[in-house]
């Protein structure tokens, strides 16, 4: 597989601790690079409880970040925009999340593939 961006539900799923998680990640980082959005790591600190800052930001350095630029950001407007004429609600940060996956030319691994339904996106889906 490609060098993949990871949705945040999958890394909250890693620091759960869930095998099939911890099996595709490491399938994945065998295979290609792992990166997350600047945006999954704020989600991911904005939920962390105290006793799990060691866990949480060892998972964190093994990942690298990449950041919200313009052209991310004007291409998740776009698609918030595109898609609230159809009645499609996207949230702000799976936009950018979409928008860094595409632009950066990486496939997005998420459980919740429905919050991603832009065509020219690779998404690789994971079964719960």
């Amino acid at each position: 597989m490609p060098n993949s961006l990871l949705d945040t539900n999958i890394l909250v799923l890693q620091l759960r601790g869930d095998p099939q998680i911890h099996g595709l990640a490491d399938h994945l980082a065998r295979t290609g690079a792992l990166y997350i959005s600047t945006v999954t790591r704020a989600e991911i600190l904005a939920g962390m409880r105290p006793q799990q800052t060691k866990q949480t930001h060892e998972l964190l350095i093994t990942l690298e970040s990449i950041a919200i630029d313009s052209p991310i950001a004007d291409q998740a407007g776009r698609w918030m925009y595109q898609y609230a004429r159809k009645g499609v609600q996207l949230t702000l940060a799976d936009a950018l999340i979409a928008a860094t996956a595409l632009l950066e030319e990486l496939t997005l691994i998420t459980t919740n593939v429905k919050h991603f339904p832009m065509p020219e996106l690779q998404v690789h889906a994971v079964q719960r």
